[in-house]
């Protein structure tokens, strides 16, 4: 914890700044989407303030309730909020807290030191935003409540009891009129939990669902080296116990957790005051160089670098690398566009210093460590070269733009928005594709059979294998760490296979390439996948199309069920399907369904592809076994 004179939180430290009318007209400024993302951030915001107080070292525990209506309950044992008149404004000080936008104990300095959550406007932006409301405040031994609803006070702040100890607990219940759906997702809620109880350690986080009576409690002694083990479970690790540093200067406090494991990918992920900081920031700066540093002085030291042999890169060091960086700072500086990226120049230089005295230490008394790690990045560093002389061939090619696959069928436009590419399994679906498209807009790339699973391999061995370097050529863009999303030739890229267990194969090989590779492609939504129809019913001399179950019920209804004249085909691949039904069902514009692949994410999206592509089988079976009964339409 900081170490601090500890200050009263009172009402003289709660500061005032403006209203909160702006809020119901403007939901997606305060809370980023009136969809799942917007909910669910309602519930960190409440959850937010707990952790303030737990960072403060005046909370221990947190619950949070779904209730059987979707409605929310957060409970803690912090200081429990001011419950005096506040000094400036005349009423009570939770009310102020509750009905006024930028009000909280975030502002002066003297609430808090730390602070996460949206600074200041988290419980007035949940309460505009709930049809109902409720706070409970226990401290200096009594109870007391407030009521209020879509922001606006329905009963006085007073005393209900007396009680013993501390704590606020606050009820709301979303307003249907600002969201899209009102139906919370425990396994959203419990990945973000799960999350900020190892980033505060021995904080014990209950999360319970009274729709399914399903319950967890997060409670991590070990904290963030806890974090990295668990990111790490279903790898092959290259050593048991994660390296674990921590450092204090000021008021700053770094906490950084590393360990590596067999696999090509790098998995770093950063924190500043709890915010996961997904666009980085000075802090994974200042950690990436101390350990670029630290790991080639340690292979000169010992000889497994020459004198004249060049310096390992960043990248090569980072191979197999999973780490979780961790900052705590009293004034946050957020820039880039989701405002997710910490600015603050001082954290650079405090994070090198600290990562590169303790990685050093380790790695002195860690040899056999060392050595493992320093074999990974040489055998990597060889791998790069071998991959820029590849990439430097499709980059020339690309240029050239006269050396495009020979199976593309581009289109006429060059205009890359109003471009789209069909990835089609097969030569068959690809001639009906070829046939059934609309040149103007409309390219098709046929594949043959499966493509390598990248999830196994170095960028060498996946630049040499054809039908991937046809890929990376129509695209344009590059791969890897040149990858520029800027430069795609088509801003739609549409994987179409059969709706079948290979065909399911294929799109995830498909789509662990593109989110390993070229993962701004997924990240800014450039990916879809076709949704192909599973039936064809004849009734008469009219076709109509089924994409499951559910649809072909519904039309067989409509039609007035199955007699003699109707008849019901299931296509079993897309190469049954002439040019002018793949154009009707799949590829025209006024009438297809495509589905976007986006990451929300980014942790659970290398879990999924480390479990489904990975080496380990019993995670795999886990996995498919938990997930069987949601699956439809399966046809194997």
């Amino acid at each position: 914890m900081l170490e601090q004179e500890k200050k009263a939180y009172d009402e003289s430290q709660i500061q005032v700044l403006e209203g909160l009318e702006a809020v119901r007209k403007r939901p997606g400024m305060y809370i980023g989407s009136t969809g799942s993302r917007g909910l669910h951030h309602l519930v960190y915001e409440i959850v937010d303030n707990s952790i303030d107080e737990a960072i403060e070292g005046t909370c221990k525990n947190i619950s949070v309730v779904i209730h059987s209506d979707n409605s929310i309950t957060v409970e803690d044992d912090g200081r429990g909020m001011p419950i005096g008149i506040h000094p400036k404004m005349g009423i009570p000080t939770v009310e102020v807290i509750m009905t006024i936008l930028h009000a909280g104990g975030k502002f002066g300095g003297g609430g808090y030191k730390v602070s996460g959550g949206l600074h200041g406007v988290g419980a007035s932006v949940v309460n505009a935003l709930s049809v109902n409301c409720q706070v409970i405040v226990t401290r200096d031994g009594g109870v007391w409540r407030q009521t209020y609803s879509r922001g606006k006070v329905t009963s006085a702040f007073e005393k209900i009891g007396e009680a013993e100890g501390h704590g606020t607990k606050t009820y709301f219940k979303p307003d249907p009129e600002i969201f899209e759906e009102t139906e919370f997702d425990y396994d959203i809620l419990a990945q973000r939990l799960r999350e900020l109880a190892f980033l505060n350690k021995g904080i014990s986080i209950v999360l319970s669902d009274e729709r399914t009576d399903k319950k967890d409690e997060f409670c991590y002694e070990g904290g963030i080296k806890s974090f990295v083990e668990y990111l790490n479970r279903n790898k092959e690790k290259l050593h048991e116990e994660p390296i674990y540093v921590e450092g204090k200067k000021d008021d700053y406090i770094v906490e950084i957790a590393l360990q590596y494991n067999d696999g090509y990918q790098e998995n770093i992920f950063s924190f500043a005051n709890n915010i996961d900081t997904v666009e980085g920031g000075t802090h994974l700066v200042g950690f990436k160089t101390a350990l670029t540093r630290a790991f080639n002085d340690y292979a000169k030291k010992f000889g497994h670098l020459k004198e004249n042999d060049k310096n390992l890169s960043g990248e090569d060091i980072r191979e197999g690398l999973t780490a979780v960086v961790s900052v705590k700072l009293t004034d946050p500086q957020f820039e880039g566009q989701t405002k997710t990226k910490l600015g603050n120049t001082e954290v650079r230089g405090i994070v090198d210093n600290i990562v590169g005295d303790k990685v050093s230490t380790y790695l002195e008394e860690n040899p056999n460590v060392g050595k493992t790690i320093i074999d990974k990045a040489l055998l990597a560093a060889r791998a790069r070269e071998a991959a820029r002389k590849a990439r430097e061939l499709t980059r020339k090619s690309v240029l050239e733009r006269t050396t495009l696959p020979g199976k593309l069928a581009d289109c006429s436009s060059k205009d890359p928005d109003e471009c789209e590419i069909y990835i089609v399994e097969g030569d068959s679906a690809g001639g009906s594709a070829k046939q059934g498209r609309n040149r103007m807009f409309q390219a098709i790339l046929p594949l043959r059979g499966k493509i390598m699973n990248v999830e196994k391999q170095r960028l060498d061995k996946i630049l040499g294998y054809q039908e991937i370097r046809s890929m990376i050529t129509a695209f344009g863009a590059g791969i890897g760490k040149d990858f520029d999303v800027e430069k795609i030739r088509y801003n739609r890229i549409i994987i179409m296979t059969d709706a079948d267990v290979d065909g399911a194969h294929i799109r995830t090989l498909l789509l662990t390439f593109f989110y390993r590779y070229m993962k701004e492609l997924v990240e800014k939504g450039h990916v879809y996948i076709a949704q192909p129809p599973l039936y064809k019913i004849t009734k008469g001399r009219k076709d109509y199309y089924a994409y499951n179950d559910k649809e072909k019920e519904k039309i067989l209804m409509e039609i007035g069920g199955q007699d003699n004249n109707t008849s019901i085909q299931r296509y079993k691949g897309l190469g049954e399907m002439d040019a002018e039904q793949l154009w009707e069902t799949t590829m025209n514009p006024e009438k297809r369904t495509l589905l976007q692949v986006t990451v929300e994410d980014a942790m659970a999206a290398d879990e999924i592809f480390t479990i489904l592509m990975g080496d380990k089988v019993e995670p795999r079976r886990e996995f498919i076994t938990e997930n069987a009964k949601k699956v439809e339409n399966l046809d194997i």
